[in-house]
């Protein structure tokens, strides 16, 4: 298992455009991936799960990888989540 924690930056959180971002960044590899925020997990395939988290600006957020790719993909997605989703 490998994991990063990363703040989510960007104005608004994670509202439906930034988070299919994080799942279509996420899909791409084959390890299972989850976001943690708190007390709360899910699976950052998913996009009810990541949604549901309710991430806004100055959260801090976990990323966990558990698989054959899971350094590349968890470093990939906190690149993504810092560069405030290319927006």
């Amino acid at each position: 298992m490998y994991n990063k924690t990363v703040t989510v930056a960007n104005e608004v959180g994670l509202h439906a455009r930034p988070a299919t971002y994080l799942i279509q960044k996420a899909n791409e590899y084959k390890c299972g991936l989850w976001i943690e925020e708190g007390e709360r997990r899910v699976n950052a395939k998913s996009l009810l799960g990541v949604l549901s988290l309710g991430v806004v600006q100055g959260t801090e957020i976990n990323i966990v990888g558990d698989g054959v790719d899971e350094q590349e993909a968890v470093d990939e997605l906190v690149r993504l989540v810092q560069s405030n989703f290319n927006e």
